[in-house]
């Protein structure tokens, strides 16, 4: 008897929770209809590094595109055409629209990050997806600086796996400030120690190149200064070219025993 009266029990509280969720869900849908949106929240991911787009801008563009969920009820707020008029700027990667019972419209966004910068005919950003982005008037990204004879398909190809090498590594993130595509397509390399402009010709074998140039900062400009040199050119294999400023005396062929198989040769 005992058991029996157990189940009846167990099973009327069950009815009686599964009831109330039921009643809760309605009465929620029926009333979640006219509650009127009080307030817009937008929420820009990594505000702090990265304004290419304000919380102005945003809701600009939803008043323009008649968007804007300020006064109107939830059932009338379009929240997947707000993500799509967002999606749509070139400034945003992602875009996501919540509504709330309480009336509160919330959208996040996630913007694109700048990778390096293109200065030429045309000034653009690459990103970190590889993808052209325009530049904006709101907010200039501290990235690299590639200029000269760029194209598209190499700063988002080659060029763009060579940045990611100068930035992976702490020396030349460091000492690499610009990069110079000549109209011939080799490239230059503009440190920000010292006055000579780094030759690195083609992106083949770019690893080896910086090395030997690496050894010539540690043993090399140490002894015997940074800035008697104009140029340094680093395409020939065992060897770093460098070109003397003026007429400084300085021999027309050092060799640097720590250098192993470098020259270091001044053309006169």
């Amino acid at each position: 008897m005992k058991s029996i009266l157990k189940y009846i029990f167990l099973t009327l509280g069950i009815l009686i929770v599964l009831g109330y969720i039921v009643f809760t869900l309605w009465h929620f849908s029926g009333n979640n209809k006219e509650i009127v949106c009080r307030e817009l929240e937008i929420i820009l991911s990594d505000n702090d590094k990265i304004k290419l787009i304000s919380q102005r801008d945003v809701a600009l563009i939803l008043e323009e595109s008649n968007l804007n969920p300020m006064g109107k009820t939830l059932k009338h707020i379009r929240t997947e055409s707000i993500e799509d008029i967002l999606q749509n700027n070139p400034m945003v990667k992602t875009a996501e629209c919540f509504k709330t019972p309480s009336g509160i419209v919330q959208i996040r966004i996630q913007q694109r990050c700048p990778k390096f910068r293109v200065v030429g005919m045309s000034s653009y950003y690459i990103d970190t997806d590889r993808k052209t982005l325009p530049i904006s008037s709101n907010y200039a990204a501290y990235v690299p600086i590639v200029s000269g004879r760029v194209t598209v398909s190499m700063s988002t190809g080659e060029l763009f796996d060579f940045v990611t090498f100068l930035e992976e590594n702490p020396f030349w993130n460091a000492q690499i400030e610009q990069i110079y595509i000549r109209d011939d397509l080799k490239i230059e390399l503009v440190p920000r120690v010292g006055d000579a402009i780094v030759i690195l010709g083609t992106l083949d074998n770019y690893r080896a190149k910086l090395e030997k140039l690496h050894k010539l900062y540690l043993y090399g400009f140490n002894e015997f200064g940074w800035n008697r040199y104009k140029t340094i050119d680093l395409q020939y294999k065992n060897q770093v070219v460098c070109t003397k400023v003026g007429t400084q005396d300085i021999p027309p062929k050092m060799v640097v025993n720590e250098l192993k198989d470098s020259i270091i040769s001044s053309k006169l």
